[in-house]
């Protein structure tokens, strides 16, 4: 089901001791239910959630690990969320009730959430008709800047889904050429909508790396963004990096070891870069900037959100995000 956002002008007035929440109960099993309304603590605030993204790290406790455990909290693991603060900490003065914010939040198939008022982002005027899943969108920035990329380079970016079509547009924004390798026809389409100025399909590894040294004139790419979370992808990526070259890691590589050629990235003397981040503080930087870099043009993500749900139809969203139809980048959930 495809539709617009609606954003919320109107918060609630009268008192309510309950929410609707999301709980995997088993694999495969989502449930929507009733649970008690969280209050926040001095330092939080309450967040009247308007929307949340579904994010690829969200499939295998979807899917089922013999590592988790079932049922998960109610509203996790929603981590992309926005909305209206709508109650305050007495210690609380950073933000009032009815600001529009993104926020750091781990239960947001829900409702409601809570944040700490440290952990949010105010969403300006221009936004109020849009959707902002602010995390990942920050996450693209910071992976952006940790990829240190110039005016003039070659990038090569592998796999375009939501984060790749994303750092397509910024890489072309720094001035930097971009070739953009997925295996969907689709992801190839909007890597050229995004500005990709060669695409490749990912399908023979001999074949790639072949046409990357044609498209480079046998020097490869002094950037490389692997962004499946996959171990053939991640080998490919060495072999299209330049000697002295950086190969970011974006991906999440969720399901266990890689065997990797380390003599490659040894002989090319690579910076192998985990973009990942875990300090709180940087995710809400990369956050502000993703502001700022949606207002000024850098990043364009509407086009990204092919698909959005009401909540009551969360389990055919998580469907979509698990099996990837033909002409899905981004999900969302509505409330």
């Amino acid at each position: 089901m495809n539709s617009e956002l609606i954003a919320i002008t109107d918060l609630p007035t009268e008192k309510t001791t309950t929410m609707r929440a999301a709980i995997i109960e088993a694999p495969q099993n989502i449930k929507i239910t009733n649970v008690t309304l969280p209050e926040p603590g001095p330092t939080q605030v309450r967040i009247k959630m308007e929307g949340c993204g579904l994010c690829a790290s969200n499939i295998p406790v979807w899917q089922g690990r013999e590592w988790f455990t079932y049922p998960v909290a109610a509203g996790n693991p929603g981590h992309e969320g926005w909305g209206f603060v709508d109650a305050v900490g007495a210690e609380v003065t950073q933000v009032k009730v009815g600001d529009r914010v993104a926020a750091i939040t781990y239960n947001a198939y829900a409702e409601y959430d809570l944040a700490e008022a440290d952990s949010l982002v105010k969403l300006p005027e221009a936004f109020n008709s849009i959707p902002f899943p602010g995390e990942p969108l920050g996450c693209a920035i910071n992976i952006f800047k940790r990829s240190d990329i110039q005016a003039g380079q070659t990038v090569a970016i592998i796999g375009i889904g939501f984060l790749g079509a994303l750092l397509i547009q910024l890489a072309k924004h720094a001035g930097a050429r971009v070739i953009a390798l997925s295996q969907r026809d689709f992801s190839l389409k909007i890597a050229q909508e995004c500005g990709a100025d060669e695409i490749i399909k990912l399908d023979d590894h001999w074949q790639i790396i072949e046409k990357v040294k044609n498209l480079t004139n046998g020097t490869f790419c002094p950037r490389v963004i692997e962004c499946t979370g996959k171990e053939w992808p991640l080998n490919l990526a060495g072999e299209l990096t330049a000697e002295r070259g950086k190969l970011i890691i974006a991906g999440f590589h969720q399901d266990g070891m890689r065997s990797v050629n380390v003599q490659l990235w040894n002989w090319r003397g690579l910076d192998v870069i985990n973009a990942h981040e875990r300090d709180p503080q940087i995710y809400l930087q990369g956050m502000r900037e993703a502001v700022e870099a949606v207002l000024s043009g850098r990043m364009n993500p509407q086009p990204l959100y092919t698909h959005t749900y009401p909540f009551e139809e969360i389990d055919q969203a998580f469907q979509v995000l698990e099996n990837r139809p033909d002409g899905f980048m981004k999900a969302l959930i509505q409330f």
